[in-house]
């Protein structure tokens, strides 16, 4: 059995690295101050993390080298979108859906460092993720 955390465990995990950030940093900073102090904080909880992964879309035969850049990876379980954004829009949750079906993962977290206070810019965003129970989240999108 794996001493690796659980889905669950993570999102719980990056969701206080996240409040903890943006408690000491404040809305105003661009996106990559955000990522890279976030990734920062996951690492010291002794996360395995990669930042900026360039992850390729395969389509009808077509193979996009670069389709586009995942923010933050979590133990190769879950994605985090990092925004600084005056106000998250259904077309960021929707860009999250999409890149976790591409990376076939579970769960992402959208995180707007942006928003007046942390939980207003937190979105959680499932993909066939069942699993909740043990979960101490309750954020609605």
């Amino acid at each position: 059995m794996s001493d690796r955390p659980d889905i669950e465990s993570l999102a719980t995990m990056a969701v206080d690295c996240g409040l903890k950030l943006h408690q000491r940093l404040g809305p105003g900073l661009l996106e990559t101050a955000y990522e890279k102090v976030l990734a920062h904080m996951l690492t010291e909880r002794g996360l395995k993390i990669e930042t900026q992964k360039l992850v390729p879309i395969i389509v009808d035969g077509l193979h996009i080298e670069n389709g586009f850049r995942a923010d933050i990876l979590v133990e190769g379980k879950m994605l985090i979108e990092v925004k600084s954004v005056d106000r998250l829009d259904p077309v960021h949750a929707k860009q999250v859906l999409t890149y976790l079906r591409l990376l076939d993962m579970p769960l992402g977290l959208l995180m707007n460092f942006s928003a007046q206070t942390f939980r207003e810019g937190l979105r959680r965003v499932v993909n066939n993720h069942q699993n909740i129970s043990g979960s101490s989240l309750n954020i609605h999108q």
